[in-house]
């Protein structure tokens, strides 16, 4: 089992709106960095607004703590978040070959989704909120087309894990990455996430509210920013919803 890090608060409730609701609510108060998990959510919510399922057995937990640099600078937590996803899945499997990084904040497993990261600010603080397909997931039909089908780590490897447990997992993970990023900048971090990457070196579908660009998935820029090479040559893309 994990060691819990150091000045982090873990507060563990059976039944919440939303963990980053109550990160809004605790943000006044709060002294220092505090993960919230709810082992039931009734009003989550994936980007976009989006409804995101959160049955019993599934990890609904947030990261909230203080906001330092730029936006674009905490923008880049969402690749601090999917290394500590990815590390933490593996702890609990043993296997590396089975999970991949979906850019911008997905993480994939046997090529379906069995993990989201939701990135908000909320005045000085940063809101991290991350679901996890621990036992269930949701029905093709609850996704929109085109979508990567979700899964979950029960279903796809038969490994059976406590949302509490994973949490254990998660938050020491996520410290060793936010501390080589606070300590060396992104570039560590961008080389570890690209070795990790999904369907990268091959053609995608990055879609935003109002262009789709098709290309192939080249690189991950210094700021984070998705690169794709096109018939009309390269393209960076600060944020989009990309497809397979």
């Amino acid at each position: 089992m994990a060691e819990w890090p150091s000045g982090y608060a873990r507060h563990v409730f059976d039944s919440l709106d939303s963990t980053l609701s109550e990160a809004a609510r605790m943000a006044p108060t709060l002294t220092g960095p505090a993960w919230i998990l709810a082992t039931e959510q009734t009003a989550a919510r994936g980007r976009r607004g989006r409804a995101w399922s959160t049955p019993h057995g599934n990890f609904a937990g947030t990261l909230i703590m203080k906001r330092t640099g730029t936006p674009a600078d905490a923008a880049l937590r969402s690749f601090v978040s999917s290394l500590a996803l990815w590390e933490a899945f593996v702890a609990v499997t043993g296997r590396e070959d089975i999970f991949a990084l979906k850019w911008p904040n997905d993480v994939l497993l046997n090529g379906g989704k069995v993990a989201g990261i939701l990135l908000e600010t909320l005045g000085d603080h940063l809101v991290i909120g991350i679901g996890v397909n621990l036992a269930h997931a949701p029905g093709i039909d609850q996704v929109e087309p085109g979508a990567v089908k979700p899964v979950s780590l029960l279903g796809e490897t038969g490994v059976k894990i406590a949302p509490e447990a994973f949490l254990d997992e998660l938050a020491a993970s996520f410290e060793r990455y936010e501390a080589q990023y606070r300590t060396y900048g992104f570039a560590p971090i961008r080389a570890a996430w690209l070795a990790r990457a999904a369907r990268i070196g091959e053609v995608v579908t990055a879609r935003t509210m109002r262009d789709e660009t098709v290309g192939v998935f080249e690189d991950v820029d210094g700021s984070g920013n998705l690169v794709l090479g096109t018939a009309k040559g390269r393209v960076t893309i600060a944020a989009a919803d990309v497809y397979f």
